[in-house]
């Protein structure tokens, strides 16, 4: 986060607690004379609903109003961190460490401004990153941008591996079955996939 979305966070991070809700981070997109100001929000326990949303944009837009940080015209806009939650502290990052993140930095690393790898720990200001060629230490000023990848085979939203299915042991004893018309044929057993 720069100084100056670190700086609103700082402002608006009371009202959200107060809510009991946390803020997780604010990122502030400027396009020609009006700028986008995007909170994301996180509930302790439980997912965000709509109500959280709203009510932390009604206490935020009280703040912002009195202390005016944004000089141009801005749209506010309070969002659940979803499942490729953003990144913003150092903390976060240790939160989800063996996870998977993209990142985006301000300064080149060995050439490359985007990364994407398992977060492998994280020390003081130095997030390490282990991507499919090496491990990479990461200052946390150098970082952009941060978001978790999601594992999609993990939540069932993709297809994985297809593994074979366990037989299960027939408990029954062997013996004929009958068909119609009384001939002898072999137990029908059913297999389920």
């Amino acid at each position: 986060m720069s100084n100056r979305t670190t700086d609103i966070a700082t402002m608006l991070a009371p009202s959200v607690e107060a809510l009991q809700l946390e803020l997780l981070g604010v990122e502030l997109a400027a396009s020609g004379t009006s700028a986008l100001l995007r909170l994301y929000i996180d509930a302790p326990g439980r997912a965000v609903v709509i109500e959280d949303c709203e009510a932390v944009s009604r206490e935020v837009s009280a703040v912002l109003d009195i202390n005016d940080p944004i000089a141009s015209h801005y749209t506010l806009e309070v969002s659940s961190p979803g499942i490729d939650r953003p990144l913003f502290t150092v903390a976060q990052f240790a939160k989800h460490i063996g996870e998977t993140v993209k990142l985006n930095l301000q300064i080149p690393l060995n050439g490359r401004r985007r990364l994407q790898g398992a977060i492998a720990g994280v020390d003081g200001d130095n997030i390490t990153l282990k991507t499919d060629t090496a491990e990479l230490s990461v200052q946390h000023a150098n970082i952009e941008k941060a978001r978790l990848v999601p594992d999609w085979v993990a939540l069932g939203l993709a297809p994985g591996e297809k593994k074979a299915p366990r037989k299960k042991a027939d408990k029954r004893k062997p013996g004929p079955s009958f068909n119609d018309n009384g001939a002898d044929q072999p137990p029908v057993t059913e297999q389920k996939q």
